[in-house]
């Protein structure tokens, strides 16, 4: 049997385990590991050892834990309530401007844990509730919480990009700085279309009622000074590391001392928080580890069987496709498993395949992580089996149906498939902040 073969053998059985409801980690795996005895006996079993090994020795990691801990800590104490609490209040004079707030809330939250779920769990129970009582569009204001979770994965610190910084052995820091400005741009974009929406159509976003901006300025500062907490939390893990002060794992851990603190200075790091923050960072560590050995091990049969030079060949001389052809194709392919795999299948499935064939085909692995990202948020809110719609679903109200959520994503995933045209036409969106700052 051929090399080629015995690849697509491996994909496909990965893929149907998958389908079968197997776990992540223990159908890739699994393949990975069987595939390796099967062709080089018992020596082939080293590979999953040597995966360990790697992820052990690979100091960076520490970031993970530390950074969604920092995440469940403002969450659970409710600090990340706090913010909704003064974008109301803050733009409730505006247009649309209780949606405006969302989004930003969106990408605070983000800044704070690196998870969309966490995301779309805060605009889902707090802000989706507020903004329908107050007459908002049911159909705009689900879009817009949709939309605004899904920058979790790019907005710094972004859980997955430390995934994708393992598989493509590319420096976590570099990523993360390379998502903020395409982060920020498509918040931007959000922010942008509910403002000229809101113009066009008033209804869909009334201004709050003369009655309820009615407060003191004392009351208002207050407001202010609560819900600035978790930017000056950020600030102070992330300005140390951006003057170079710090590494990556000590501005992480900066982080996470700094919300716990700020969660006990204002009386709200009990027993129930403290131990249900812990536990949740432990089970989701655990799980991005398992994911990220699995897929280690998967990718070093891969590269043994010289599956991605087989791959390159096909495309560029069997077919003669140009590499930007070949980019737009794998971006596709992202869109298409996105209707029925997560962000973190979709990476270490086809890692192995597209991360060394971008670099083949000669494009910079750091901007391609940025436009991998984007695609996944678009993919999450594509129909019919997009992640973030389901997840709408089960958190929105009853009155919200699925047509709803499904025709609310629409416009967005319009802004966000300009924005990933943007980043790829001008790469220096993505790639100008990290050059500058590791190049001083």
């Amino acid at each position: 049997m051929s090399y080629e073969m015995i690849a697509i053998l491996m994909f496909s059985t990965m893929m149907l385990m998958l389908m079968t409801g197997q776990r992540v980690f223990g159908a890739i795996g699994f393949v990975g590991v069987l595939a390796a005895v099967l062709l080089w006996g018992t020596g082939g079993s080293d590979i999953g050892f040597s995966a360990a090994m790697k992820l052990m020795k690979w100091y960076p990691l520490l970031t993970l834990p530390m950074f969604i801990f920092m995440g469940y800590v403002l969450s659970e104490s409710k600090i990340a309530d706090d913010l909704y609490k003064m974008f109301h209040v803050w733009m409730g004079p505006v247009r649309g401007g209780l949606a405006i707030g969302t989004i930003l809330l969106m990408v605070l939250v983000s800044a704070m844990n690196g998870l969309s779920v966490a995301g779309m769990a805060i605009g889902a129970t707090i802000a989706l509730p507020e903004l329908l009582k107050r007459g908002y569009d049911k159909r705009m204001v689900t879009g817009v919480i949709q939309a605004g979770s899904s920058l979790g994965i790019l907005v710094p610190p972004s859980v997955v990009l430390v995934l994708y910084a393992m598989i493509a052995r590319q420096p976590v820091g570099q990523l993360w700085l390379a998502g903020v400005f395409p982060g920020l741009m498509m918040a931007a974009m959000f922010i942008l279309y509910v403002v000229i929406r809101c113009r066009i159509q008033p209804e869909l976003g009334p201004a709050l009622p003369e009655a309820e901006r009615n407060i003191s300025r004392a009351e208002k500062m207050k407001l202010l000074r609560a819900g600035l907490l978790p930017i000056v939390i950020f600030a102070t893990m992330m300005i140390p590391f951006v003057n170079g002060w710090t590494s990556l794992v000590e501005s992480s851990a900066i982080g996470a001392i700094t919300a716990f603190v700020a969660a006990v200075l204002k009386g709200r790091m009990t027993r129930e928080v403290f131990e249900k923050s812990v536990r949740s960072t432990l089970g989701i560590s655990c799980m991005f580890m398992w994911i990220i050995l699995a897929a280690l091990g998967f990718g070093a049969v891969f590269d043994g069987l010289g599956a991605v030079k087989a791959i390159d060949n096909l495309f560029t001389e069997q077919l003669g496709l140009e590499p930007w052809m070949i980019l737009i194709l794998m971006q596709l392919s992202f869109i298409i498993m996105g209707t029925f795999l997560d962000d973190t299948a979709m990476l270490v499935i086809v890692a192995p395949l597209y991360v060394p064939l971008v670099k083949v085909l000669g494009f910079d692995l750091i901007w391609y992580g940025v436009l991998y990202t984007i695609t996944t948020q678009i993919a999450y809110m594509t129909p019919p089996f997009g992640y973030n719609l389901f997840l709408m679903r089960a958190m929105a109200p009853k009155e919200v149906t699925l047509r709803d959520i499904y025709r609310s994503i629409v416009p967005f995933v319009a802004v966000m498939v300009l924005a990933l045209a943007l980043v790829m036409i001008f790469p220096q969106i993505a790639l100008w902040l990290p050059n500058y700052v590791y190049g001083k």
